[in-house]
């Protein structure tokens, strides 16, 4: 909205500050961040009284409990004030005209709705764990390849691939960029869903990887820099740095509350959106491979669980003593605070690593 203030330029010159990305992305940050400061609270207390809590016991496996009792009651569905943050401030700060901005703001709010859905599940009791994994999955992959179809269809936009630290290696993936698109959704979404099992763990590392996102969008969106860098140049996506920073703002409004030991968290309602969204600008600005690396504590995640499942069905044996991989960890002795910290610096140094790709080439 404070965009097309710009437009009045002519009438004081100081309105032209509103067409700058950075300016707009510096008050996104702030917007959000102290939207989840001021309401956190107010949020709490609601999900409190509403004992919208978490339920913290595993049937599955009980030995976890010794580690979760704590957390038994500990408010749940921080995601509500977490996305409606960033949606309040996008609206303000982004240029709404933006065919990125608005696919990006519709793949948040579809993700949190079907977060939002498979908590509320859970927390009534409906269904054995929350929504039937099938039916989450349909609509995810409704989403990606929609928003596959979209990019290959879309003249503006390219299907081609860009491997990290390789010049001249691109690879062409025509309509199997559809089900790509799909799978780095679903991907992103559950790997953060997966990740979210300690205090302030995920949501530190969706402010790293953020922050990294932020800074290609800008590359990507700027015709110089990016034939400078040799990034592939896309028309409008420097945009997304806007939506980038509210993530980034928010992140830090919820870590205010999230941190260890935590008096909220942001249930399936936060990861599944920020995990999304995260994974469509990455491929709206074309670092899909990119995002790999900065998001490496995701993937790792994520891996733990897909090797620990198909270990034990094709052997029966574990190769974790818990998963996701955080649960290994605190089985092997650990603190939680030590593996949220540690886990933190991973992601930075990997996010760095991420980076160093704009130059080596």
């Amino acid at each position: 909205m404070f965009y097309y203030l710009s437009q009045l330029k002519d009438f004081y010159f100081g309105f032209n500050i509103f067409r700058y990305i950075t300016f707009r992305a510096a008050m996104a940050a702030v917007t959000t961040f102290l939207l989840c400061l001021i309401f956190g609270p107010f949020f709490i207390n609601k999900l409190k009284k509403m004992k919208i809590q978490e339920i913290a016991k595993r049937h599955d496996c009980p030995d976890l409990d010794k580690f979760v009792d704590s957390k038994q009651g500990t408010p749940t569905m921080g995601g509500i004030f977490i996305v409606g943050s960033i949606i309040i401030s996008v609206l303000l700060w982004a240029d709404l005209a933006n065919r990125f901005i608005l696919l990006t703001l519709m793949t948040c709010i579809w993700l949190y709705i079907l977060g939002f859905i498979d908590d509320y599940y859970k927390l009534k009791g409906i269904g054995k764990r929350g929504l039937p994994k099938r039916t989450k999955l349909l609509w995810e992959v409704l989403l990606g390849c929609f928003i596959g179809a979209y990019v290959y269809f879309s003249p503006e936009t390219t299907t081609k691939l860009a491997i990290p630290f390789v010049k001249d290696f691109i690879i062409t993936m025509g309509w199997f960029y559809i089900p790509f698109v799909a799978i780095v959704l679903i991907g992103t979404s559950n790997a953060v869903n997966l990740t979210d099992g300690l205090d302030g763990l995920a949501i530190g590392c969706v402010l790293i990887v953020s922050i990294t996102l932020a800074i290609l969008s800008y590359v990507a969106g700027n015709v110089n820099f990016s034939e400078y860098l040799l990034v592939p140049y896309v028309s409008g996506a420097g945009e997304l740095t806007v939506f980038c920073a509210a993530l980034i703002g928010a992140s830090l409004g919820f870590l205010w509350f999230n941190c260890f030991p935590a008096t909220i968290f942001m249930g399936d309602t936060g990861s599944l959106a920020l995990g999304g969204t995260l994974g469509v600008i990455a491929v709206f600005i074309k670092q899909e491979m990119v995002l790999a690396i900065a998001g490496g504590v995701f993937v790792a995640e994520a891996l733990s669980v897909i090797l620990q499942v198909a270990s034990f069905r094709l052997y029966g044996k574990r190769i974790f003593k818990m998963s996701p991989l955080h649960h290994h960890f605190q089985f092997c002795g650990w603190k939680e605070s030590k593996i949220i910290i540690r886990f933190w610096i991973i992601g930075i140094i990997l996010a760095l690593l991420a980076l160093t790709t704009l130059k080596i080439r």
